[in-house]
């Protein structure tokens, strides 16, 4: 798929006719129903040669159903909903309804649209369509088989229908180009007051395909439309397809519906609420418990010297009675006098301070 940005009409020149009736749409009748195989540049160039031909530098807008046809993208009806989650790349917003609930995606062609263009229009009854694989490679291979079978240089815009952000309805617009100037720019010119066009750039190819299905319909029967006098649009085939007008995710406003964007918001901010909580809660108990555990410790450290303190205190104070009352036994030994009770009573005397220690 050629994703690379639009190549546009010379920049600053409005490149547009100035006279509307210069443009001219209309459908091509006689395609018939198409069936997986058909060969659709055989059929449309049949169509035009008998509508009256094509011309150089006309724009056929082909309705991407008969190209899903064509490529054989049919599937069971019953299989549509498993359809609509392989085709999804990433869910923008969903919403549930009495049938069912509606969910747009971004899907395998980078389209955002409801069900992943997963159609059950115009379809044989029991089946469903999904969109080509390619749109615009696609689109190149039948402006290349009908440039080669017309000597013309044709242009092709692939179109689906689709809604639009703010806006009630649907329209069609370009999932696929080949040999077209998607993109008019316009920045570098002047408006018809003479002041600079500084951001407009006309989506021609969707223009194209909303003109083509003013005349196409829904339910005519004719999915091929021909817009002739915008022969300055027309280039080679390897102009930039439809795939470059998507809008790059870094300059997408709007990836995500209102309520979805709410809602990973308020869980993102959680999280990272959560996470910043933890880490700070972690953080401030563990500086509390650190110093908790620190008071604790020194008071412990405190009261273990002032036990040691006390216990040597009580240590040397037994000692010095004990020393005390072995002199006084020694002297009354030598004396000879009361032995026996001097003896009981520094005994008794000593006993009692020792315990007054303790």
């Amino acid at each position: 798929m050629n994703t690379a940005s639009p190549t546009t009409m010379t920049p600053g020149s409005d490149r547009r006719p100035t006279d509307a009736s210069a443009v001219a749409v209309r459908a091509l009748p006689g395609i018939g129903e198409i069936r997986p195989g058909d060969d659709l540049v055989d059929l449309i160039v049949v169509a035009a040669d008998r509508a009256g031909g094509l011309r150089d530098g006309d724009i056929l807008i082909v309705t991407s159903k008969i190209v899903s046809k064509a490529e054989g993208r049919i599937v069971r009806a019953a299989d549509r909903e498993q359809a609509i989650t392989d085709e999804t790349v990433r869910i923008v917003a969903t919403r549930a309804h009495e049938g069912g609930v509606t969910r747009i995606v971004e899907n395998r062609q980078g389209m955002v649209a409801a069900a992943a263009g997963v159609d059950a229009s115009n379809t044989p009854d029991g089946t469903v369509l999904l969109l080509p694989v390619d749109p615009d490679a696609s689109a190149r291979a039948l402006a290349r088989g009908i440039r080669s079978r017309t000597g013309l240089s044709i242009g092709v815009i692939l179109s689906d229908t689709l809604g639009r952000p703010w806006r009630e309805g649907q329209t069609d617009v370009a999932i696929g180009a080949a040999g077209v100037h998607v993109v008019d720019d316009l920045r570098g010119g002047v408006d018809a007051l003479g002041r600079p066009l500084t951001v407009t750039m006309a989506c021609l190819a969707d223009e194209l395909a909303g003109a083509g299905d003013l005349v196409k319909g829904k339910a005519s029967g004719c999915p091929v439309a021909v817009v002739s006098g915008l022969a300055r649009a027309v280039g080679p085939l390897d102009l930039p397809g439809a795939a470059s007008i998507a809008r790059p995710s870094d300059r997408d406003l709007f990836r995500l519906g209102t309520d979805e964007a709410i809602a990973l918001g308020r869980r993102t901010g959680h999280e990272q609420g959560f996470a910043s909580g933890r880490a700070v809660g972690h953080a401030e108990g563990f500086a509390a418990g650190y110093a908790e555990g620190a008071a604790a410790a020194r008071a412990e450290v405190l009261m273990a010297r002032a036990a040691r303190r006390n216990a040597r205190a009580a240590l040397v104070g037994a000692g010095a009675d004990a020393a005390g009352a072995g002199g006084g036994g020694a002297a009354v030994a030598v004396a000879g006098a009361g032995a026996g009770a001097g003896a009981a009573a520094v005994g008794g005397f000593g006993r009692e301070r020792a315990e007054t220690a303790c």
